[in-house]
């Protein structure tokens, strides 16, 4: 396995090409995303431990999605190449892949799942320094804090803390599913080698996330501005401004399950094909 360096604008090359294949089996990418979303979201709400659980899912939904869009690419190349155009993927094959990795891999993703497990739980802990354990107890007992206690500053710090400690975690386990399916790496050392290919070609990366910033923020502003209109109308038809409202968390949704289609593109010319 051999890491490739490329140049800083691939980044938005990866954008280009992730929203491109996304396109072409739309549903397909959207009905994936929801149903890993929908289970990942019902075991968080178990008591107790699905705070802890709901960690070992994420490297399942990164697999899957990726493996997704391997099988839509593939299509569309092999149909450009064979008749002429680009064939259109078919939404079942895709289905069909993702779970055949998932089958295969599912030990390793398990063990990928379970170090994701306990660095959060480790990081929690730590935001005990800032606000006397609130927020540890809020995610690990679910014991809610009071609405006083989460407008507090300290509470808030600890927020923000925890956000910039689940950063390192989700640089490592970028390509770390990708590696175990692919390239066949052991658990810990496709963390390694996804931390290593994120700092090695970090222009590109860089840029390719400020690319999706920019789509979201020209697509907020969209949506932003539907949502404006129809709160307006909503003022004379009660239930306009509930449809803007979901409007703009579906078109979220939405984004976000293009932009994790897109991270294959950032796998595969990171590295050697597998």
């Amino acid at each position: 396995m051999k890491l490739h360096i490329v140049p800083a604008r691939t980044g938005a090359v990866w954008v280009r090409l992730g929203l491109k294949t996304f396109w072409r089996q739309p549903l397909a990418f959207i009905s994936l995303f929801f149903l890993l979303m929908a289970l990942i979201s019902t075991v968080s709400l178990l008591p107790l431990v699905g705070s802890v659980l709901a960690p070992i899912l994420l490297p399942f939904m990164t697999l899957g999605l990726m493996v997704a869009t391997s099988v839509a690419y593939t299509d569309n190349a092999e149909g450009a190449g064979i008749a002429g155009h680009a064939q259109r993927p078919t939404g079942s094959a895709m289905f069909v892949a993702v779970a055949a990795a998932m089958r295969t891999e599912w030990r390793s993703l398990v063990k990928l799942g379970v170090i994701s497990a306990a660095y959060f739980v480790v990081a929690v802990l730590l935001t005990s320094f800032i606000d006397g354990g609130e927020l540890a107890r809020a995610y690990l007992l679910d014991d809610m804090p009071s609405a006083e206690t989460i407008a507090s500053s300290d509470f808030q710090v600890a927020r923000m803390f925890l956000m910039c400690l689940n950063l390192p975690l989700s640089l490592a386990m970028w390509h770390a599913p990708a590696l175990v399916h692919w390239h066949g790496v052991e658990p810990v050392k496709s963390i390694f080698f996804s931390v290593v290919a994120l700092f090695r070609n970090f222009g590109a990366y860089a840029l390719f996330v400020l690319a999706w910033f920019g789509v979201f923020l020209l697509a907020g502003i969209g949506m932003g501005l539907i949502a404006t209109v129809l709160v307006g109308v909503g003022a004379a038809a009660g239930g306009a401004a509930l449809v803007g409202n979901v409007l703009i968390v579906g078109s979220a949704l939405v984004l976000a399950a293009m932009s994790l289609s897109s991270t294959w593109f950032t796998f595969r010319d990171s590295f050697d094909p597998g």
